[in-house]
């Protein structure tokens, strides 16, 4: 099972649970409105490009837009939430000075997709080279998250396999959980869209945060424009890339700690 928590309780637990399961459900987390302005946002961008991310391994009625913080301001409410972030330091940060988000999609399941191959989000990586965890995803209910709608599938435990094919006979669990809510699971953790068999979308908001020396998923320093960029208040422009790492990776003239004339 995975287990499951309340907003603003058992925190001191989160952790743990994470690291031993793989994953871990935290009900209600975002408020009604933030969902709210998030979806009205991204709706146009559905149905402006989303059909282009279609594949085998994405599904054929499954939309979704990427670059979230050039198309929603109420995305920097999600991704800089603290108890998000105080997961990801608590993962990640023992191996790194600071993290920074990995990649950003909104996720729209139509009725009558397949359900998703079983996979994990860190074979971007050459996880062969990097015995620990590197990064740890974020999936935000932006519907309410049903076994009928295609809630996500999660397989508890299989992050102690090591780099592993994908794998969907291993028993998998579903993600259901209210709107507004969130899973969080670790990259080598092996999971999947669900199918959906009802007759209404499920959309989600899924990012990653990643060690902050190894490079993005998405590239936010090409997928952002200079103009969004700087409209974004200090942390959320430092989780999307723009700081250094360190005293001397990724140094550049602009950089808000004044690294490029000390490196």
């Amino acid at each position: 099972m995975i287990p499951r928590f309340q907003a603003g309780q058992e925190q001191h637990k989160w952790l743990d649970a994470l690291l031993e399961v793989g994953a871990i459900i935290i009900e209600k987390v975002a408020t009604p409105a933030s969902i709210e302005t998030f979806n009205r946002d991204l709706q146009p961008e559905y149905e402006r490009v989303g059909a282009g991310f279609q594949n085998d391994f994405n599904g054929y009625r499954t939309r979704r837009v990427g670059g979230i913080a050039a198309h929603s301001h109420e995305f920097q409410t999600l991704f800089t939430h603290p108890d998000v972030l105080s997961l990801a330091n608590g993962v990640l940060g023992p191996r790194c000075e600071t993290i920074r988000v990995g990649s950003t999609t909104a996720i729209e399941i139509l009725p009558g997709e397949d359900a998703q191959v079983i996979h994990a989000d860190d074979t971007i990586y050459p996880k062969e080279y990097l015995p620990f965890e590197v990064q740890i995803s974020a999936l935000w209910a932006l519907d309410d998250f049903t076994e009928e709608n295609g809630a996500t599938r999660v397989i508890p435990g299989s992050h102690y396999n090591g780099p592993h094919p994908d794998d969907a006979e291993q028993p998998s669990f579903s993600a259901e959980m209210p709107r507004g809510s969130i899973v969080v699971y670790l990259g080598s953790t092996l999971h999947g869209g669900g199918a959906n068999r009802s007759d209404k979308p499920r959309r989600a908001l899924v990012n990653t945060y990643a060690l902050g020396w190894l490079r993005q998923e998405e590239n936010q320093y090409l997928t952002l424009n200079s103009d969004t960029v700087s409209s974004q208040p200090d942390n959320v422009r430092r989780l999307l890339g723009f700081q250094v790492h360190g005293p001397n990776l990724g140094v550049w003239p602009q950089d808000p700690d004044g690294k490029w004339f000390e490196s």
